[in-house]
């Protein structure tokens, strides 16, 4: 059998399996909701609020594309915020395909706008991602020092404790051995790079890696890079209120700490490598409000539906918006 075919077929087991897996999700979250209590909250809710709250979401996106852009400058080619609006919405547009696909899709975006090599471009979504980790765990930490009598019970029971069980002797040795085992290859690649062909290639796609990652510390304008992430992350905690505020039965008593939390844990739904977040937001979300705030199951499952799908029809709408000028504009370079 040719690498082709064997190729496209782990992609499709791949992306069943994922399907598969937000589908589980999903049946958890549903399961012993009754349709007709599920109708009636979606009636009561308040869509003046998620209207907002989908405009805040394009913000964000418009914030994420220029902070990434100020990454780019560095590498010598002429990238316009269009390029990375671009970049950005059609990368949202990919993960509802393929999850973690959408990084590979706006680096190939600004490879063919501007022809930079697409390793390099890929260093700065690897930077970029990182920072992005770095801030949650600012927020998480956060949450922890300031808000722990209020969410200490649910972090520690369904966080922290879930992430302890799964640190067995046995995880602890895989990763040792993988650790010693990447020290070793990358010994080799090093020692025989000239001399092997495909070797060469692998370092020259982790020198342009490096280089995207380098640009990140070159930027002219590191200032404005910080200012941009605190006002996305400010967008992503607005996003939150705002759908808080659309529920009569749930923005009673919630505030401004209580949008950080469901944020925060709302962020974790998003990272689990799923086509768009889809079922895991919807766990978390329901999980969360029904440990803190008591909070029935139909209820936190109608606030993480409007408050997931309205997002994801943002990131839809925006993705085939951006894709479809992109498309047209490579007609036009032909």
């Amino acid at each position: 059998m040719e690498k082709g075919p064997l190729k496209r077929v782990y992609s499709a087991v791949k992306y069943i399996l994922l399907l598969g897996l937000a589908g589980l999700l999903l049946w958890f979250s549903f399961k012993g909701v009754k349709w007709a209590d599920f109708v009636t909250g979606l009636k009561e809710a308040d869509f003046r609020w998620i209207g907002l709250s989908m405009a805040i979401s394009v913000v964000a996106f418009l914030i994420r594309a220029l902070r990434w852009r100020l990454i780019m400058i560095p590498l010598g080619k002429k990238i316009t915020r269009r390029d990375s609006w671009d970049g950005i919405n059609i990368g949202y547009l990919t993960n509802f395909a393929v999850p973690r696909a959408g990084e590979l899709a706006r680096c190939g975006v600004i490879t063919r706008k501007t022809g930079l090599p697409f390793e390099s471009v890929a260093g700065t979504v690897v930077l970029e991602r990182s920072i992005d980790m770095l801030s949650l765990g600012v927020v998480f930490i956060s949450v922890l020092v300031f808000f722990w009598d209020s969410f200490g019970g649910f972090i520690n029971k369904e966080i922290i404790a879930s992430m302890e069980s799964r640190l067995s002797t046995g995880l602890i040795i895989i990763a040792a051995s993988a650790f010693v085992a990447s020290l070793i290859f990358l010994y080799i690649i090093h020692k025989y790079r000239q001399s092997h062909p495909i070797l060469r290639k692998i370092t020259n796609i982790v020198k342009g890696v490096l280089k995207g990652l380098l640009s990140g510390f070159r930027m002219p304008q590191k200032w404005l890079f910080i200012i941009y992430t605190v006002l996305l992350w400010v967008c992503y905690w607005l996003m939150s209120y705002t759908s808080i505020m659309a529920f009569p039965s749930i923005n009673q008593g919630l505030g401004a700490s209580d949008a950080l939390f469901l944020m925060m844990v709302g962020s974790f739904g998003w990272v689990i490598p799923v086509q768009g977040g889809i079922g895991a937001y919807h766990l978390i979300i329901s999980l969360a409000l029904a440990s803190v705030y008591g909070i029935s199951q139909t209820t936190g499952v109608i606030f993480a539906t409007i408050s997931h799908e309205s997002q994801a029809l943002t990131m839809l709408l925006c993705g085939a918006i951006s894709l479809i000028s992109f498309t047209l504009s490579k007609r036009k370079s032909l």
